[in-house]
């Protein structure tokens, strides 16, 4: 079992969206069910969350310290100094039994977010999308069941995507000057017994790291695809890595865990760390200024 530990039992229905603040100091996280942003003080651990009015899949940091987060269908402008909410886009046009998942801002800086099918039987009705700091929305792939997985390589040169349900990791050449994608390519399909992509981080070396909770693991690929390392998570729901400061912080989740998984694994929904060598890829900044 890897070194993992506990750092914050949140109990969160579905931790996501681990965002590593350098210049603040802290980890911030979701709690996407609980309409909350958690941050976590890496210097003596001290810890605050903001609510929100509506659901919190995803969000990144903005050049003027306030957040970009994504709720159910549309993006908003979040500063955590004085609690203010700004609507900046529209709302997606989306199906109804869709909302809005997985998020990240890219070296372009604009807030990339991709949608999911809600219904259990999860349809490949989904879509990836690039938020300007203008509110604009432009649709730049479909067809989805889970959007998943976005992690761009340390060069910003290449994107990466999944889609949990069927468990392709997928990539494409990124024009970091327009957010152009070209050359798309899948680079793996896993199973469920493999761990089915979920939330993902690229770390400096090029790597791509990919939680995978119907495995109970982290899947780290090289570039072109090819399976490096696996490591065995304590609790059977890792959701997404975050490189920080000489640590690797992972959140997870509780949802769809049955009473006697949930007994067995309490931290489940928390926020794990563990020491590494490993630095992370450079974190995209929203250019709102």
């Amino acid at each position: 079992m890897s070194d993992f530990e506990l750092v914050w039992d949140s109990r969160c229905v579905v931790a996501e969206s681990p965002v590593w603040d350098a210049a603040g100091r802290r980890l911030l996280f979701a709690d996407i069910m609980g309409k909350r942003i958690n941050a976590l003080m890496v210097d003596g651990g001290a810890r605050t969350s903001w609510e929100l009015p509506d659901i919190v899949p995803s969000f990144g940091l903005c050049r003027s310290g306030r957040l970009v987060v994504a709720q159910r269908h549309r993006v908003v402008l979040f500063d955590p100094r004085d609690g203010v909410v700004q609507d900046l886009t529209d709302p997606v046009d989306e199906p109804p039994t869709n909302r809005l998942n997985d998020g990240k801002v890219g070296p372009d800086g604009c807030f990339w977010v991709g949608s999911m099918d809600e219904r259990p039987d999860r349809q490949p009705v989904g879509a990836l999308y690039r938020v300007t700091p203008d509110g604009r929305i432009g649709k730049k792939a479909q067809g989805y069941c889970t959007s998943n997985g976005l992690a761009w390589s340390p060069d910003g040169a290449t994107m990466y995507h999944s889609d949990t349900r069927p468990g392709i990791i997928e990539a494409w050449d990124f024009d970091r000057a327009t957010g152009g994608l070209s050359g798309h390519r899948v680079l793996a399909i896993l199973t469920s017994e493999q761990g089915r992509p979920d939330g993902a981080a690229t770390a400096a070396d090029g790597s791509y790291w990919v939680a995978g909770p119907s495995a109970g693991r982290i899947n780290r690929f090289w570039p072109e695809g090819r399976l490096l390392e696996t490591l065995d998570f304590p609790v059977p729901g890792p959701t997404m890595p975050c490189f920080a400061d000489g640590q690797m912080y992972v959140t997870s989740l509780r949802e769809g865990k049955q009473a006697e998984t949930l007994e067995q694994f309490p931290g489940l929904g928390g926020l794990f760390r563990m020491t590494t060598s490993v630095a992370g890829a450079p974190v995209g900044l929203f250019a709102d200024i």
